[in-house]
């Protein structure tokens, strides 16, 4: 098991998309498709596409840009 795997949820800085889905109740293709229109911010590390948690948040509570 990898270090990352032991860092609680919360505590993490990005989310893959399947924990994004868990953690925001959005499904999978709705958070695909704020990302595509721009409404919510994603960045591409490593080959895998992470959510920030602050992004996440923010567009949560309607203060996306």
């Amino acid at each position: 098991m990898s270090d990352t795997n032991r860092i609680p949820l919360l505590d993490r800085l990005a989310y893959p998309v399947p924990i994004a889905v868990q953690m925001s109740g959005l499904s999978r293709s709705r958070l695909y498709d704020l990302m595509k229109n721009g409404d919510l911010r994603s960045v591409k590390r490593g080959g895998r596409r992470l959510i920030l948690k602050a992004d996440l948040e923010a567009f949560l509570v309607g203060e996306a840009a």
